[in-house]
């Protein structure tokens, strides 16, 4: 098991920039790749961006490219989302999540888990 809880949300104006943190705990950080997805109201969830589990190839949505930077940092069992530039329609529920295959992925049932979620709302 894997037990993922995301920080850094809030509030924020257009333009603005936030970053997410996941803290990850109960296995091998490192034998996970990491994604972040999200969940606009009346939405389905969508993906954002993924890290593979050394770091080293990263993927994104068209919509947050040039915008968004994900990172991990292994030795702290953690796993970042850089928001810049960020928009309204960036105002989401924003989830973390890990999966086991090797390679990158940007399907949500894919995932093995999922932590609780960390709203992002940006005002116009």
């Amino acid at each position: 098991q894997v037990q993922l809880v995301e920080s850094g949300g809030g509030l924020v104006q257009a333009g603005g920039s936030l970053r997410l943190s996941c803290a990850a705990s109960g296995q091998t950080f490192s034998n996970y790749g990491m994604g972040w997805f999200r969940q606009a109201p009346g939405k389905e969830r969508e993906f954002v961006a993924a890290i593979s589990r050394s770091g080293g190839s990263t993927y994104y949505a068209d919509s947050v490219k040039g915008r968004f930077t994900i990172s991990r940092d292994n030795a702290k069992n953690t796993v970042y989302l850089q928001m810049d530039s960020l928009k309204p329609e960036d105002t989401a529920v924003y989830y973390c999540a890990a999966y086991t295959r090797a390679l990158i992925s940007a399907r949500a049932g894919e995932y093995n888990y999922w932590g609780q979620g960390t709203q992002v709302t940006v005002s116009s």
